[in-house]
This record gives C-alpha cells, sequence and structure tokens, in this order.
C-alpha cells in the first residue's frame, strides 16, 4: 500500500471526475478518494473512499485524503448559471483556487487541473480568460508539479439536465475534428475517457514543473 500514489479528485460528480472513477478500478498502484458534495454511484468494482462534504469544509476533506497528487475536475458553464459571470466565477474561478490552496496545505506536490483550449488571460471571451487567469494564479502557488489539462469539447455521457448544443457539439465532433489540422489540431474534440486515462499517465511524474497537455501531448500520453 505504501507504493501506491494516493489521489484526492476534486469534481467527482461531474463528466470528468466520473471517467476518473470509472478508469481508476483496478489500478493497483493508484488510491483514489473523491471529495464531493453529494453522493455519486461508485463504478462497478471501484476500491475507493468517497468524502462528502459541503464546499466550506473542502479544505480538510482534502487533507483527510492525505494526497500525493491533486485532480482538480471542477467547472461550470455560463448557461447553467444563468448568465450571471459572478456566479461563474464563484466555480471555475474561487473554488478552483481554494481547492488548490488545500491541496498545497495537505502536502500534494503534483497538482492535475481540467481547464480549456483556448485559455487565456488576455482572451476577449470571458470564458477562456477566466480559466487563463486561474492558470497564472495556479503557478504561482509552486507546485513541484502542475498539470494543465487543455482539451476541446468533451464528448461523454453527462448526468444533469441536457445541453443540446453541446450534444450537437459531440455528434459532428468526428466529421469536424478531421478538418481542425494544423495550428487548429488542439481543438479537436476528446472523449473523458481518454482525458481520465491521461490523469493517471501524468499522476505521480517525478519530473518538476507546469506543463501545458492540448491534444496532441494527450494523444501521446495515451500512446505510452
Amino acid at each position: 500500500m505504501s507504493d501506491q500514489t494516493r489521489i484526492v479528485l476534486v469534481g467527482a460528480t461531474g463528466l470528468i471526475g466520473r471517467a476518473v472513477m470509472a478508469e481508476a478500478v483496478g489500478l493497483a498502484d493508484i488510491h483514489l478518494v473523491a471529495v464531493a458534495r453529494r453522493e455519486v454511484p461508485l463504478p462497478k468494482g471501484a476500491r475507493m473512499e468517497m468524502l462528502l462534504s459541503d464546499t466550506s469544509h473542502w479544505a480538510d476533506a482534502v487533507a483527510a485524503g492525505r494526497p500525493h497528487c491533486v485532480v482538480i475536475a471542477l467547472g461550470t458553464t455560463i448557461k447553467a448559471v444563468d448568465g450571471d459571470k459572478q456566479a461563474f466565477r464563484a466555480v471555475d474561478h474561487d473554488l478552483v483556487l481554494e481547492t488548490a490552496r488545500a491541496a498545497k496545505e495537505a502536502g500534494a506536490r503534483q497538482l492535475i487541473v481540467i481547464s480549456s483550449v483556448g485559455a487565456q488571460f488576455a482572451s476577449k471571451n470571458f470564458y477562456l480568460s477566466v480559466k487563463g487567469e486561474v492558470e497564472d494564479k495556479l503557478a504561482k502557488l509552486h507546485f513541484d508539479r502542475l498539470d494543465l489539462i487543455r482539451p476541446g469539447l468533451l464528448r461523454g455521457h453527462r448526468e444533469g439536465p441536457p445541453r443540446p448544443a453541446e450534444r450537437i457539439g459531440m455528434m459532428f465532433s468526428p466529421l469536424l475534428d478531421l478538418l481542425l489540422i494544423g495550428k487548429w489540431r488542439k481543438y479537436r474534440s476528446a472523449r473523458a475517457s481518454d482525458i481520465a486515462r491521461a490523469i493517471f499517465a501524468l499522476a505521480g511524474a517525478k519530473q518538476r514543473g507546469r506543463f501545458v497537455h492540448e491534444h496532441d501531448e494527450l494523444r501521446r500520453l495515451l500512446r505510452r
């Protein structure tokens, strides 16, 4: 057990969080602890911990997981919060940074965060600007290793209210991906299960520094 990499997953109820829990099944070298606000059905065969807590106590939950690595898979959409930019920032900025600070205080050496392709603080797009701002602030927390995953459109089954536009995008994404070449390749879609596999490929990596993973790098990780 001492040779296992202890991973605390924050954001277990979302598309990526559920994919991470599913991909963890059968990984003997991983001890996964999921932190969530509400109970989530565990995948069949899962051998992991689930810690339920209000967000105000997530720092305690993260610490209880004794993490080597923390994975933050938090996020909402502008539409989900009815266009309320402050409500969006409360999750994608405030809660992400609060969780990252909790991870640092808990002694995690590695932080893996799901961001977005195109994330840049200077972007005129509000969503991408917030994502870029968060990335910049995460770097200033000085983890031994910071991995920023920037996927394009995520494909997979989502729980909760339907997202018609996103569903249409997923239907046509295999065709559209073929048209995204050259510098546009990074905007190709990705299956949630592949992102989860990439997360486990990164977890426990010894090299220090800040690393950004877009489409081609994510595919390379999956070929290891």
